[in-house]
C-alpha cells in the first residue's frame, strides 16, 4: 500500500508517482485542505446532513489523512491507472477508490483555483489573464496527445487515430511560460487527428504583443500578432 509518510523519504519515486515535487505538494496541500474542508464540514455526513455521532466514529478510512487524499489523487491523474490498480494500491475495493475519485477530482480543482495556477481555458482571454502574472513573456506552444479507448464507431475511429502516434487519441494544445515552466493554456479537448494550427487557429488565441513565441512545425504558418515567432528548420541532408 502506497502511503505518504514512506514515499515522502524517496523524492525521486514521489516526482515519478505524482508529478510533483515534495515542495510543491507541500504547497498544494493547505489549500487542497480547506477546499475538502469546505466541501465536506466535519460535522456534516457526505449527504450534508447533521452528524449523529461524533466525527472520527466507526470504521477507519484508508485516506485518514489530507496528505493521504492528496496523494491518492495525484497518484490518479499522474500515472491514470485502472481503478481497481488504485484499489490495490491503496488498500481498498474498486468501489471505494471510484468513490473517492469523483469526490476529490473537483478538490484539486477548487484548490488550484484557489492558488492562482490553473490555466486559462478560452483563448480570447490568454492575453489578459497573463497581465496579472509579472513573469517574462516568453512562450512556447505545442499540441500534447494521450491515447484513449478505441470507438467503437467507425467515423470516430477514424477521426480519432492519429498518424503520428499510431494509436487513438485526444489532443490538446498549452502553451507555457518558458522561463517559470507554468502552463498558461490549456485548450479544448480535440480528437487525435486534429491537426495543432487548427486548434490554435479555432481557438482564437491572444497575446500580448511584446510576446515571444516558440513553435514546432505543428504550428507552421501560424503566425499571431506577438513581437516575434520562433521556429526550428529542417536540417537538409547532403548527399555526397
Amino acid at each position: 500500500m502506497i502511503e505518504y509518510a514512506k514515499l515522502k523519504r524517496n523524492r525521486r519515486k514521489f516526482l515519478a508517482m505524482t508529478g510533483l515535487t515534495l515542495k510543491e505538494f507541500q504547497a498544494l496541500l493547505p489549500a487542497f485542505d480547506k477546499a475538502y474542508r469546505h466541501r465536506y464540514a466535519y460535522n456534516k455526513t457526505l449527504a450534508g446532513r447533521k452528524r449523529k455521532r461524533q466525527f472520527g466514529g466507526g470504521r477507519r478510512s484508508t485516506l485518514d489523512t489530507p496528505e493521504q487524499k492528496l496523494l491518492f489523487i495525484l497518484v490518479y491523474q499522474k500515472t491514470y491507472p485502472l481503478q481497481v490498480v488504485m484499489g490495490e494500491l491503496f488498500g481498498m475495493s474498486q468501489t471505494s477508490a471510484n468513490q473517492w475519485i469523483h469526490r476529490l477530482l473537483p478538490i484539486v480543482r477548487n484548490a488550484l483555483a484557489a492558488l492562482g495556477v490553473m490555466p486559462e481555458r478560452d483563448g480570447r482571454k490568454f492575453a489578459q489573464a497573463e497581465r496579472r502574472t509579472k513573469e517574462p513573456r516568453d512562450y512556447i506552444i505545442d499540441g500534447t496527445e494521450r491515447r484513449r479507448q478505441r470507438p467503437k464507431n467507425p467515423e470516430k475511429q477514424a477521426l480519432h487515430y492519429s498518424g503520428k502516434k499510431k494509436a487513438h487519441s485526444d489532443k490538446n494544445v498549452v502553451i507555457a511560460n518558458r522561463r517559470t515552466k507554468r502552463v498558461g493554456y490549456l485548450s479544448p479537448t480535440y480528437a487525435g487527428k486534429t491537426h495543432d494550427k487548427k486548434i490554435a487557429d479555432r481557438e482564437r488565441i491572444t497575446y500580448s504583443r511584446r510576446a515571444s513565441l516558440h513553435k514546432d512545425t505543428g504550428f507552421q504558418g501560424y503566425e499571431p500578432d506577438v513581437a516575434q515567432t520562433f521556429q526550428p528548420k529542417k536540417s537538409r541532408v547532403v548527399k555526397n
